[in-house]
């Protein structure tokens, strides 16, 4: 970063977590969340979990994904676009601007924290190249300025034509948030200056009586309504309110862009969470912050349905959102297959975003619960320990085709990690007149401003790996009387949410203590918050024991991808088993019983230190009869956000309790012994893994297809390791129809390898072509050192494979 520092100095959380609420804002509202946040520059994190990893993001992260930012050429955009470089349009998304400004925001988050001259200067020459892009009239989107004709398919001829793919709007939204992050961080006006420009000229184009369209991809109403406290300007969270209504009504001739977009409805009829789920997100998080600023109760209504929907049949028990990956989001009620499951990161932090303005608009410890049970498991799984590498889906089982990555050719998520991270201690506190909420539980110290005066708490805890909370009281009066709500965790009340998609077997509460200066007082528990209201003095010392038991969760039985399994948490934390702990590399072949008793050790020196469950369970395997054989294994359960560190492999969150949920590994065959290669793909080990798919477009198993090539002639190869006499192959399709863009194919043959060169198969009979199961061909024998499976894919579809047999 800082050879371009010098280059480009040449030429010139919610709400900020909220931390940009009515106490802190340079405007302040009258109307707002009736509980507002402390800021995260309030509270200072002192403990083993979270500081070291905010650390790692202000230190590795940030600059490691403006490295990335720079290699790729999305700063050099804005260059070219103001003039101060020569060059092309860079990237293949038009939305690249947007990871720019999620990054600026995560950067100056960072600096709230720390002070950093260096990235502050960085900050600066960026922001200069970004005005320098900006046109007269404030408009700001590199791909069209630079005329990168390539790119016009997203987004057309004219300014707004494209607005579902064209991701102009979304841009701006991010650079809001950027915007005001960075005022917040700095006091200077120099991107927020940038930002009321592009706003204004937003606001100049929408509305009513002017363009009536939404956004394709939600964030700028979020953005509007953050401007709009750092401004005071009305016609901000107007404008954030009229994009929300504008969904779902087909105005002016437009055409609904159907439930991906959650545009096939009016937002406030909307009742069951579709489509993209980062979008999604982000619009549920956006109506909360209208509902606040406006005290819309209509809007309020929306997203608690909506809530209900996703918490009651849609969410992963990771905390995920988003179960297909064809559309990036939701699917039916109680789609939830975990090998499949996408879950992208930044859907995590969207669902973060919403939970936390629910509890602000409405003071119920659920949402806190919803919002720990992801930020622990599947957002804290997207960014790995080191701090370079991401996961953009994540999923809850794999067989080694998954792995975190330095960059993505749609890097949305890495610039999304950098800004969360730094904000997390804001999600720790919030305050009500003279109430304070004790939301999560970490060592910190914090500054808590009150109707009553100021009070600094202290917090002392190893959670998430103990229960045992301190806190010490320091009201800056005398004597402070007030109301302290402590969140007593459903996982502590013997419930995982506050619903029935997941319950423990073992579901007893925990026996909760709860002292005051070393004397008992009793548990009276409102809205899923242990309540003390007393006069309180310097000193005082509260302390609160959550009993953290192993609870085994089973969902609900319309969750078919988890009929007769069982996962297993402990806290806040969601486990699962990996390869590496186990002596053969097989953990989805494993039953634990409802009796085998489960202990639990801290390991300080594995994967930064972690707690480990340890117990019995039986791995199955297939005998060569086609039995079931059955062996007792040691069994090492980790964190599941810890997962893929140590290389690729088996990983399950959800074990097998019955033997009808079993996945026996099979007995190896000529063909799982074979080395796999393909003319085009990713992941050909796939179709000799021994899995079998229960049809073809059964996402559980693994696959491979040959996407995006469509129409072509394709091959997949099996190298034998020695010359072996075959006559008979079972190919079991890949099909998506519904979903993707791979279909059985037109036609297939085998060829054989025979002096020099691949010869096809006598097949008296032909080849048959059928889904959902098995398409065998008998040829007469041959004996070669290697085989292919040459297909012809269909005019417009890629081809697929579930399983490749020979005999």
């Amino acid at each position: 970063m800082s050879h371009y520092l010098k280059k480009m100095l040449q030429w010139g959380t919610v709400f900020c977590l909220l931390a940009l609420n009515a106490l802190n804002c340079s405007h302040s509202t009258q109307k707002d969340y009736p509980i507002q946040p402390v800021a995260f520059t309030e509270v200072k994190m002192t403990d083993q979990f979270w500081r070291g990893r905010m650390e790692t993001n202000r230190a590795v992260t940030i600059r490691h994904v403006f490295d990335k930012i720079e290699e790729t050429g999305r700063i050099d955009n804005f260059a070219i676009a103001g003039g101060l470089k020569e060059g092309e349009q860079q990237g293949i998304y038009p939305f690249d601007d947007s990871d720019v400004f999620k990054t600026i925001e995560g950067a100056s988050y960072a600096l709230m924290v720390n002070s950093d001259p260096e990235l502050e200067a960085y900050l600066d020459s960026v922001i200069t190249i970004i005005g320098a892009a900006q046109e007269e009239d404030g408009y700001l989107y590199t791909v069209r300025t630079n005329k990168a004709d390539r790119l016009r398919r997203w987004f057309g001829d004219e300014r707004w034509e494209k607005l579902d793919g064209s991701h102009e709007l979304y841009n701006a939204g991010h650079l809001f948030e950027a915007a005001a992050a960075h005022y917040q961080a700095t006091g200077k006006r120099n991107l927020l200056d940038i930002a009321v420009k592009v706003a204004d000229m937003v606001d100049r184009t929408f509305g009513p009586g002017k363009l009536r369209k939404p956004p394709g991809h939600q964030v700028i109403e979020m953005g509007l309504a953050k401007l709009y406290r750092v401004t005071g300007e009305q016609r901000y969270l107007d404008l954030a309110k009229f994009f929300l209504d504008m969904r779902g009504k087909p105005l002016d001739g437009r055409e609904l862009r159907g439930e991906y977009n959650q545009d096939h409805k009016p937002v406030l009829e909307q009742d069951e969470a579709v489509g993209h789920a980062v979008r999604a997100g982000y619009m549920y998080a956006g109506m909360a912050d209208v509902a606040a600023l406006s005290n819309d109760r209509s809007y309020v209504k929306a997203i608690d349905r909506l809530w209900g929907n996703v918490v009651g049949k849609k969410l992963y028990l990771t905390g995920g959102l988003g179960s297909r990956g064809g559309n990036e989001g939701f699917s039916g009620n109680y789609d939830l297959p975990n090998m499949s499951a996408y879950n992208e990161t930044c859907a995590s932090i969207a669902n973060v975003y919403w939970n936390h303005r629910l509890f602000l608009l409405h003071g119920a410890a659920k949402y806190i619960d919803v919002m720990e049970r992801t930020l622990y498991n599947a957002l804290l799984s997207g960014i790995s320990l080191q701090g370079k590498q991401f996961f953009y889906p994540n999923p809850l089982a794999s067989v080694g085709q998954h792995e975190r990555a330095e960059w993505f050719g749609c890097p949305c998520c890495t610039g999304n990690v950098t800004r969360f991270m730094a904000s997390v201690p804001g999600y720790v506190y919030a305050v009500r007149k003279d109430e304070v909420f004790v939301n999560l539980y970490a060592s910190n110290e914090a500054a808590l401003a009150l109707q009553k005066g100021r009070l600094r708490m202290k917090q002392q805890t190893n959670y998430p790996w103990d229960g045992t909370i301190n806190l010490t009281m320091q009201p800056e009066s005398e004597k402070m009387e007030l109301t302290l709500n402590l969140r007593i965790p459903g996982w502590a009340q013997g419930r995982p949410l506050a619903s029935d998609l997941y319950r423990y077997l073992n579901d007893e509460p925990a026996e909760i203590s709860l002292k005051v200066n070393g004397d008992a007082v009793p548990v009276s528990i409102k809205n899923g918050f242990a309540q003390i209201r007393r006069s309180w003095e310097a000193g005082d010392v509260i302390e609160l024991e959550l009993p953290m038991r192993i609870r085994r969760v089973v969902a609900s039985d319309s969750v078919k991808a988890d009929i007769g399994r069982v996962a297993l948490e402990r806290g806040p934390i969601v486990y699962c088993a990996e390869w590496p702990d186990h002596a053969d590399g097989h953990v989805r072949n494993l039953l634990l019983s409802d009796d085998a008793e489960l202990t639990s050790e801290y390991v300080p020196d594995q994967l930064s230190g972690i707690l480990v469950i340890r117990g019995k369970a039986d791995g199955y395997y297939l005998a060569a009869n086609e039995s079931l054989e059955k062996s007792q294994r040691d069994l090492l359960a980790i964190p599941y956000y810890a997962w893929a560190h140590r290389g690729k492999g088996e990983m399950t969150v959800w074990f097998a309790r019955e033997e009808s949920a079993v996945l026996p590994v099979g007995q190896p065959t000529l063909a799982s012994t074979s080395q796999v290669s393909a003319s085009f793909g990713r992941n050909p080990e796939a179709v000799n893994d021994l899995m079998e798919p229960s049809s073809s477009i059964d996402h559980e198993v693994p696959y491979f297809h040959w996407w995006p090539n469509k129409g072509t002639t394709e091959w997949i190869q099996y190298d034998f390791s020695e010359p072996e006499e075959v006559s008979i192959v079972q190919v079991y399709w890949f099909d998506d129809t519904g979903i993707g863009e791979c279909r059985l194919p037109k036609s297939w043959r085998i060829l054989y390898w025979e002096d020099g060169d691949w010869k096809p198969v006598y097949t008296p009979d032909g080849y048959e072509i059928a889904k959902d199961g098995y398409n065998e061909a008998v040829f007469e024998t041959v004996r070669t050192p290697k085989l292919r499976l040459e297909v012809q894919s269909q005019e417009n579809w890629a081809g697929g494979i579930h399983e490749w047999k020979v005999k």
